[in-house]
């Protein structure tokens, strides 16, 4: 029941953007000049509905015109390196995409890659809208973090609202596009956790050597997208208990079996909550 009701809302949403399918097809060389001008336009938009509408436009310009994304690029090698052996606070957020294998078992090559890197490009943009940083891609997943040490009172709610903007931005922005495109419909999964973490640099090169990020909420953030349903949003404890009380009221504590989940707390040791935000709740603040 659920499934037709995603489905059905998403073919609403794709009746309200077919007149983007109407728009005159550019050159290759147009169209490569407009993608770059939205999608690198060195303001921040943190407004969903406006991140909803140039995603869209990014998409339908992929899927129609075969536009390629331009090279993402944001600050993260330059945090990574400045905090190289270093322990640093942040949030990390693991997204997934949900049912690639079988799309890449029945759609043509092409558009798998069209729909893989549209979904990873428009993910990590929203993210760094939102002041985060892209760790990498990896296969159809999208490894972010954000920095927990800034200036924001609230940093916790900063990644909250950040992921459910993705959300929004997949089931409102992109989805309808792929669908009047005749592409099938996407969901992610969505799990964030915080802690300290390391910064290691594999080699001695300051400035080519690959540096990456090792601590257990790294491995924590992929456990807990794990549990996630399609389009659904999870957070561990730690990132619960740091947002603003009227955020918190916008998630429920999950309740799992001890077979399938049976990680514990690293202080306290007691069974590590997790909380939910689902796709019902976005539908209804998007209405």
């Amino acid at each position: 029941m659920k499934r037709y009701k995603i489905k059905k809302a998403v073919s609403k949403k794709a009746k309200k953007v077919k007149g983007l399918l109407k728009t005159p097809k550019r050159s290759a060389t147009d169209s490569k000049s407009y993608v770059e001008m939205i999608f690198q336009d060195g303001e921040k938009t943190v407004d969903s509905n406006t991140l909803i509408t140039k995603a869209q436009n990014r998409v339908l310009n992929s899927v129609k015109n075969g536009v390629e994304y331009p090279p993402f690029v944001d600050k993260s090698e330059e945090f990574l390196r400045n905090h190289v052996n270093s322990r640093v606070h942040i949030f990390v957020m693991y997204v997934d995409l949900v049912g690639s294998t079988n799309m890449s078992l029945s759609l043509p090559e092409e558009k798998v890659v069209t729909v893989i890197s549209s979904f990873a490009q428009e993910m990590a943009y929203t993210v760094t809208q939102f002041g985060g940083y892209m760790l990498k891609f990896v296969g159809d997943a999208v490894l972010a973090y954000f920095n927990a040490e800034n200036d924001l009172i609230y940093p916790a709610d900063n990644i909250v609202n950040c992921a459910k903007s993705m959300l929004r931005v997949l089931t409102d922005g992109i989805n309808p596009i792929l669908t009047i495109s005749g592409y099938p419909p996407l969901a992610a999964k969505i799990g964030i956790d915080h802690g300290q973490n390391i910064i290691v640099r594999y080699g001695s090169d300051k400035r080519k050597s690959h540096v990456d990020i090792l601590g257990p909420s790294m491995n924590m953030a992929a456990k807990i997208q794990n549990m996630a349903k399609p389009n659904q949003l999870l957070i561990g404890g730690d990132v619960y208990t740091k947002l603003h009380p009227e955020t918190q009221k916008s998630f429920t504590k999950k309740k799992f079996s001890k077979t399938k989940w049976k990680y514990h707390h690293r202080v306290t040791g007691e069974l590590y909550p997790i909380y939910a935000y689902d796709i019902d709740e976005i539908s209804a603040e998007s209405d």
